[in-house]
């Protein structure tokens, strides 16, 4: 008897509805039995996780293993994500109209944090697609009624969290404009939402990155820059750890970012010196800098809280302010 295509074999489980372990077993004998994933087979896993309607647990390993090992491993050179195979991805996963909850997302975010290297547009669809998510309270993070749309919970914030850990991956250390901007849209749809308190902390570290990246100022590494202070902190108080030293950068604003550098043990006492002198020569913020940001903040007509922490911050901290910024730092205090 002939052994059915893996596309048979796709069509019957879609038939069936459901996916059970045993299944799970033969689609890896499928894909991997020449030990190379192809396109096709990787279109294939894509229709049936679109069309079937329950998985086992297993499932959720093998599907972002296998685009990873597609468009990651088994690429030349090994580790760059294409223009074309991120296109592909992108194609595979809006075919549908939508972001499936456990899957789709996490093989585009398995895939970036695989990466050497990968198109940019390929990260920042997968922020917007955890943005969207957020706002219409369907798709990529929502999995339960109780959840409602327009409100960043934890998960959420932690899920936002991996998608900018990721670009760092690719080779991306500070936060981009386009990534600052996907940020300010989710802040201001969700300016009256009774947000998770990380998601604050989220917004600033992460904007306050992307800010000292245009001036100029080389800015801690997005490990750094992006970590939760309560999972990184080492006993010792507020000195102690990776959380003492961003807990000093956020509160202390610029000179903050000197005296957690200054403080902290090699290689980040090393830097200290140079970038004493670096950051004293990029705290001036210029028209270009400033006619963003006021751009940016003005869109929606408010004056949000995290948006005020960010004009209290250079305010505070750089030594010459643009004139047409001082409309919003009277604003904000």
């Amino acid at each position: 008897m002939t052994k059915p295509s893996l596309m048979d074999f796709v069509e019957a489980k879609i038939a069936e509805g459901v996916v059970s372990e045993d299944d799970v077993i033969t689609l890896r004998r499928y894909i991997y039995s020449d030990m190379v994933v192809s396109l096709e087979e990787g279109a294939a896993l894509f229709r049936l996780n679109a069309a079937a309607q329950g998985f086992p647990d297993s499932w959720y390993d093998l599907f972002p293993e296998a685009m990873a090992d597609i468009l990651v491993n088994q690429v030349r050179p090994s580790g760059y994500v294409s223009e074309d195979n991120a296109a592909w991805l992108i194609g595979q996963v809006t075919a549908d109209g939508h972001v499936c909850s456990r899957t789709e997302l996490d093989a585009v975010l398995h895939i970036l944090e695989r990466a050497r290297k990968a198109p940019e547009n390929l990260e920042q669809f997968a922020l917007r697609a955890v943005a969207q998510s957020v706002i219409s309270g369907t798709g990529a993070t929502r999995s339960g009624a109780e959840l409602k749309p327009g409100v960043i919970s934890d998960g959420e914030v932690e899920l936002l969290r991996r998608v900018l850990y990721a670009g760092a991956g690719c080779g991306g250390m500070a936060i981009s404009r386009a990534e600052a901007e996907v940020l300010f849209d989710l802040n201001d749809a969700t300016v009256e939402a009774e947000n998770a308190p990380a998601w604050s902390e989220l917004f600033t570290k992460a904007v306050a990155n992307h800010l000292m990246a245009l001036s100029g100022f080389a800015p801690p590494p997005r490990e750094v820059a992006l970590a939760r202070e309560d999972w990184l902190e080492q006993p010792g108080g507020f000195e102690g750890g990776i959380g003492g030293f961003f807990k000093k950068m956020v509160s202390g604003g610029v000179s903050g970012v000197r005296e957690a550098y200054r403080d902290q043990p090699d290689p980040f006492a090393e830097r200290g010196a140079a970038m004493e002198a670096e950051i004293a020569v990029n705290e001036v913020v210029t028209g270009d800098e400033t006619g963003w940001l006021v751009e940016r903040i003005g869109r929606d007509g408010q004056l949000h809280e995290n948006e005020k922490a960010l004009l209290r911050f250079l305010r505070e901290e750089s030594p010459t302010i643009h004139p047409s910024l001082q409309p919003l730092l009277d604003k904000a205090f």
